[in-house]
């Protein structure tokens, strides 16, 4: 068929909507056969939101900005976190002078989270104080990451875009250490781009578990948001989960158990706009197992993948969804060093549409790292799933969540990586794949370096990864597969303390730094993601 002008157009319009925003030169005459070529080019705009780290006083947290090198051409840019308008707090950049920081300082009024726990579905205005649209990391070129440091419940959630040269695979991540207190763990999150709809099994709205989901609206103009709720015998009834107010550039947070009178172990959150977009993450907070954010599961599909699951883990529960109208059964193996394993009585799992179920895997990799592989039992259904996994025994709990992920693709990243304690796991379900892992410069000093490894099919690889030359500070990890594959990907930071394995794991995921437009002169150039 022959492309005119208008078609072209509709094109456009329909690539804007996937990816953002794009930009169209129309075209003149074309030969058929070049307006059915395309050409992959890297992406000029990213945004990314990072949720508040924590209510706790004795909460320390870094961030870390971070974009691969090797993008060349194209305008330099830029790559901007600011604090969100309503969370602002005491946060100092590399680059910021203590005076700086002094009069650019804010607090908020909620210490010990009770203002966290409002229901009123339209919270009150964001609060446009001192530090609101304050620059906390500006990441400066690619290949060297940027930190920056918080402390306290008052660390701000962040919002920020990246242009130019430092848009292509742009990530940032968010760690965060709290001691002591109901609050205590390793917490750490990557954070995600704004969009309209996500799921998180795993959470809860038990006595012992304080689980709130924080909504980080990145955009000029409100957001209004619905938060659903799922447990084992269907939706949980909810007065108050609907028509969230989101406002412009800030974080509100609503504690589940709120939401609901039902008290339940395991429930599936589903998170979604009516208008606007908004990033989302759960942080939980678990009385004898300490805290961690429960990121988003993938996408519904039929088969999914769990990796990095650690190899000292002492418990682990899989919890998994079925979105659709259909009941999902599904094979449920373990792919470790030597190849899938089926766990003995828990090999399959049944699961109702619109139901959350649960299998208690306990200590399932017994001594050796491990990921978990989902796949259908008959029909293909799409189910979203995601593993709590606990270190430790006793007093000495800790606690973390591997949501399922998509494959590194043409290349992942992942930010906020130290001279010690950092974990990288790569898994291959269905064939064998050949990764190239880059460890940056240090943000403090340090040279690249490169590494290759091959994983076989159906196993797990768990390497301590390449650190850089002469390394000062932390690093970033940049995962990009050679062949076969593919390959899935997870990075465990532990930092142990006081003789607790205080421990997170993140995901990497194709960060969709590049995307693929039609060439000849249609000039589509993707300006964000």
């Amino acid at each position: 068929m022959k492309s005119t002008p208008l078609s072209l157009i509709a094109g456009a319009v329909a690539l804007a909507a996937v990816t953002g925003f794009a930009a169209l030169t129309a075209p003149g005459d074309q030969n058929p056969a070049e307006a059915k070529t395309a050409v992959r080019l890297p992406v000029e705009r990213s945004s990314l939101v990072c949720p508040a780290p924590s209510i706790s006083d004795l909460a320390e947290t870094t961030y870390t900005s971070y974009t691969p090198a090797g993008q060349k051409g194209g305008e330099a840019g830029t790559a901007d976190l600011k604090a969100a308008a309503d969370s602002s707090g005491d946060v100092e950049d590399d680059a910021t002078t203590d005076e700086d920081t002094k009069d650019d300082e804010a607090t908020t009024d909620d210490k010990d989270g009770k203002d966290d726990k409002k229901t009123d579905k339209s919270p009150p205005p964001a609060k446009a104080g001192a530090g609101a649209e304050k620059s906390v990391v500006a990441l400066k070129e690619p290949g060297k990451p940027v930190t920056a440091k918080g402390s306290g419940a008052s660390s701000p959630a962040l919002v920020g875009t990246a242009t130019g040269r430092l848009a292509p695979g742009w990530t940032a991540q968010q760690t965060t250490t709290v001691a002591a207190g109901a609050s205590r763990g390793l917490l750490g999150v990557s954070c995600t781009g704004p969009d309209t709809d996500f799921w998180f099994p795993g959470a809860s709205t038990t006595k012992n578990r304080q689980d709130y989901v924080h909504l980080t609206n990145p955009d000029d103009s409100a957001a209004v948001a619905d938060i659903e709720l799922y447990g084992p015998g269907g939706s949980l009834k909810s007065d108050v989960g609907e028509g969230i107010t989101v406002p412009a550039r800030s974080s509100v947070p609503v504690l589940i158990s709120t939401l609901t009178a039902e008290i339940v172990p395991d429930v599936t959150v589903h998170v979604t706009t009516r208008s606007g977009r908004v990033g989302a993450a759960i942080r939980t907070a678990d009385e004898a197992a300490g805290s961690d954010w429960l990121a988003a599961s993938a996408d519904p599909a039929g088969t999914l993948v769990l990796p990095g699951i650690p190899a000292d883990a002492t418990s682990v529960r899989l919890v998994a969804f079925a979105p659709g109208d259909d009941d999902a059964d599904l094979k449920v193996r373990l792919l470790g060093k030597n190849g899938p394993i089926s766990p003995v009585g828990n090999d399959s799992l049944h699961v109702k549409s619109k139901m959350t179920a649960s299998i208690d895997l306990k200590d399932l990799t017994r001594g050796e790292p491990g990921s978990l592989l989902l796949t259908p039992n008959g029909r293909d259904t799409p189910v979203v799933a995601a593993l709590r996994v606990v270190r430790g025994t006793g007093a000495k709990q800790e606690i973390a969540y591997i949501p399922a992920t998509g494959p590194v693709g043409r290349q992942a990243s992942v930010a906020d990586n130290r001279a010690t304690g950092s974990t990288l796991s790569l898994t291959a379900p269905n064939a064998t794949g050949t990764v190239k892992v880059t460890a940056s410069a240090g943000s403090e000093g340090g040279a690249q370096v490169v590494k290759t490894y091959t994983v076989k099919a159906g196993t797990t690889i768990a390497v301590t990864p390449p650190v850089p030359s002469g390394l000062k500070g932390s690093y970033a990890l940049t995962v990009e597969t050679e062949s076969g594959g593919p390959v899935h990907a997870a990075r465990t930071l532990a930092v142990p303390k006081d003789g607790i394995q205080m421990f997170t794991v993140q995901t990497l995921s194709d960060d969709g730094g590049t995307v693929e437009v039609p060439t000849a002169e249609q000039n589509l150039s993707v300006l964000e993601k």
